[in-house]
């Protein structure tokens, strides 16, 4: 391994100039590689779409639900002859657009009932609306002042083109000759998540921006000992154009989730970037700089690295998560760490020879010293007194962990958003009225689903639901639009049904029937919480099994329903295990490679830091969701980093003094400035990220904050007592096997 390092040191001391021309290449390959970096949105980033749940799912959106767009329109009165003819001169026109399947509206249903054509009087067009059954009305005419449309696009549009089709929408409604009074807006969830997708991209950027900022004014105040104490927030930007450029000429896509590993990439970068400047300094003002060089590369270069690689054992943990959203950000986390562990290796090096580094000398810092000072003695303080300081960290992390069972799990997108997106307010628009806009399907699939006796299923079932579950609103399937055709009544022969199921439009059949072997039911909801729509979805499977389709027919809860239902079961399920797990490879990683009893010594305050930070969430009533789901994992990472670097320095210090509270003062003393400098870098960078006005970013800036302070608590207070306890066992034992060495010459004298 040593080799390996000295040979990285010899090519940049000798050949500095062709490294330097490789970079600036690989920056410009990156810098494109940013532009084709894509935001990812959907089923996919919530669960396996190859898993027999996603599959259903996804052949439920694409035969039924689609992607659809509500078109919401506010007037004065909902059905008034002249509105209906505006909505109904939007159908052919908005039909006609690129990516646009489908137009549906009650015009549709009104048109069917009276020869094609719409009443031109309301009192003709009363008499024809008193033939809609109330449930159906209720779908396209929720109230007095609202009339809802639905506009279909294509299954299986990409990102770019969903966006395309948007715009387009909205282009077309915006240059409409709108009657007075009359208010047209799109909303719906594909419109909700577009707008979602762009404005947290945009607020993300914003945000790492000003982190980059704030870690530029802490570097400024904090790291004044060093010479171009700026150096390492150039590198961590350096490598982050490289994580980005790399994602983005690989074609991964980043969700909501994965964002969240950005700020975890540059917490750490600026941590191994100042690790690496801070020994070039300490080196650089005894020795030569290419001795200097050499010394912080075959030193700090592996404890760094083992530091890396072992926080991307965490990161290697989210794996086994079913939720793609959080295998993202294992993945790209572990793509930016290693990338900017790379980038530090070889870039404050390569600096330091271009521009003949010199360091400031022996003055260090009156701050510095203090730092120093204060560091150390602490370390000393704890070092003296383990037994009673790890009792009491560990009682607080046993507390935390039991109280983690507590904290609940959201996984509501419209609650991640500010209250005053205009998506959302108008989303809440028809909340407030209809309930949730998204449905709790039923998909019914057999030989033949839609015999007599499965359709008259379709609507005593439905009647139970919205008679016996007060959170259901209303139900609707292809029975209602069969009593609709039929003048009121339900068919009472199969060639009757057959009859009237071929007079129904076809924009309305296909959203409730495919062919003959598929229907679906789709039911309205009150506003759920992720726990109440998890009730009520059990609630609904448990009555199919009290009240069951006809014989070979099958029924499926399905749909974003079911979808972020499952989501938050997989989030319970696994987090636990994604942190122990976590945890476990932690520590055979550093069992393979220190292979000595100091490789379970970090283990004790990364446990201790994620009991903290179950504590703290509880305290704070911050809820875990699909970003702060990842807490686990990035708390062992970012603990692991701090705790690893403080023993690799403690044992290159015992290898000069047998003293271990010696040896602690000595290596705290030495990295503890640097590991505070980068830790308060972090902590005060991502402050900036509570500032969002996204809910979601700004509890798990939060968050990030709170484990980054635990980290370095527990790297500078907690890492001393467990090494000064382990050394003490070790000699106990010591002391031990030489009394019974030497006792039988004892007792034979």
């Amino acid at each position: 391994m040593h080799s390996i390092f000295s040979s990285i040191a010899d090519l940049i001391v000798q050949r500095p100039g062709i490294i330097s021309k490789i970079i600036l290449v690989l920056m410009v390959i990156s810098l494109f590689g940013m532009t084709m970096v894509s935001m990812q949105t959907g089923t996919e980033t919530y669960m396996d779409v190859n898993s027999p749940e996603g599959v259903l799912i996804e052949h439920y959106t694409e035969t039924f639900s689609k992607e659809t767009v509500i078109l919401l329109v506010e007037s004065g009165d909902s059905t008034s002859p002249e509105l209906l003819q505006y909505i109904d001169s939007l159908k052919e026109p908005l039909e006609n657009l690129q990516y646009v399947t489908s137009v549906s509206s009650i015009t549709d249903i009104i048109k069917s009932l009276n020869n094609g054509v719409l009443p031109s009087s309301s009192g003709e067009m009363d008499e024809v609306l008193a033939k809609v059954p109330d449930n159906v009305m209720n779908v396209y005419v929720p109230s007095g002042m609202l009339n809802m449309g639905t506009i279909g696009l294509e299954a299986g549009l990409s990102e770019e083109q969903k966006s395309s089709a948007l715009s387009n929408l909205k282009r077309f409604i915006e240059s409409t000759n709108t009657p007075p009074g009359i208010s047209v807006k799109l909303t719906g969830s594909a419109a909700f998540e577009e707008e979602m997708g762009a404005a947290m991209g945009e607020s993300m950027g914003t945000l790492i921006l000003a982190a980059l900022v704030l870690m530029v004014i802490v570097m400024g105040l904090l790291f004044g000992y060093v010479n171009h104490r700026f150096l390492p927030v150039v590198i961590v930007t350096a490598g982050l154009i490289f994580t980005f450029g790399f994602i983005g000429l690989v074609g991964y896509k980043i969700s909501m989730a994965v964002i969240a590993a950005f700020p975890v990439m540059i917490g750490l970068g600026i941590d191994y970037a100042i690790q690496f400047h801070s020994r070039l300094e300490e080196e650089a003002r005894d020795h030569p700089l290419h001795e200097a060089i050499h010394t912080t590369i075959t030193k700090t270069g592996p404890a760094v690295m083992y530091a890396m690689l072992a926080t991307s054992m965490g990161f290697v943990a989210m794996y086994i998560s079913p939720v793609p959203m959080m295998q993202g950000f294992g993945l790209v986390s572990i793509i930016g760490v290693v990338t900017c562990y790379i980038t530090s290796l070889i870039g404050i090096p390569l600096i330091a020879v271009l521009i003949n580094y010199k360091a400031k000398g022996h003055g260090i810092s009156k701050q510095a010293a203090i730092v120093d000072s204060g560091l150390s003695k602490t370390a000393v303080w704890v070092a003296k007194r383990p037994v009673p300081v790890l009792m009491l960290v560990l009682f607080v992390a046993f507390v935390g962990i039991q109280l983690d069972t507590r904290i609940p799990v959201n996984t509501d997108e419209n609650s991640f958003v500010p209250p005053d997106m205009p998506s959302k307010t108008t989303l809440d628009k028809v909340t407030r009225t209809i309930g949730s806009t998204d449905t709790a399907p039923i998909v019914i699939h057999g030989s033949d689903a839609l015999t007599l006796d499965s359709v008259k299923w379709m609507k005593d079932f439905t009647d139970l639901e919205v008679r016996t579950r007060s959170k259901i609103t209303q139900g609707t399937s292809i029975a209602d639009y069969v009593i609709t055709y039929n003048n009121g009544m339900m068919p009472q022969t199969q060639s009757e049904l057959d009859a009237v199921l071929n007079t129904i439009p076809e924009d309305i059949r296909s959203s409730y029937v495919n062919g003959n072997n598929e229907a679906v039911i789709q039911f309205n909801t009150v506003k759920l919480t992720t726990e109440t729509q998890s009730d009520l979805k059990m609630d609904i499977e448990g009555d199919l099994q009290l009240y069951p389709a006809p014989p070979g027919i099958r029924t499926d809860v399905t749909g974003s329903f079911a979808m972020f239902t499952n989501l938050v079961n997989d989030i319970v399920e696994s987090k636990e295990l994604i942190t122990y797990t976590g945890f476990v490879l932690v520590a055979l990683f550093l069992a393979f490679v220190y292979r000595n009893i100091n490789a379970i010594t970090p283990i004790v305050p990364i446990a201790a830091v994620v009991g903290w930070n179950a504590v703290a969430m509880y305290i704070l009533g911050i809820d875990y969701n699909v970003m702060t789901a990842c807490l686990g994992s990035m708390t062992i990472g970012v603990a692991a980093e701090y705790t690893i670097l403080v023993m690799e320095r403690y044992i290159e210090e015992k290898e000069k003094t047998p003293d271990v509270i010696e040896a602690l003062k000595n290596s705290v003393s030495k990295i503890g400035s640097a590991i505070m400098v980068s830790g308060f870098a972090t902590f005060f960078g991502f402050s900036a990220l509570i500032l969002s006005t996204f809910p979601i970013i700004s509890n798990f800036g939060l968050t990030t904050i709170i484990a980054v302070l635990f980290s370095l608590i527990g790297a500078i207070a907690i890492m001393p007592a467990i090494l000064s306890l382990v050394d003490k066992v070790i000699h106990g034992v010591e002391e031990l096997e030489e009394e019974v060495l030497h006792y039988p010459h004892s007792h034979q004298k």
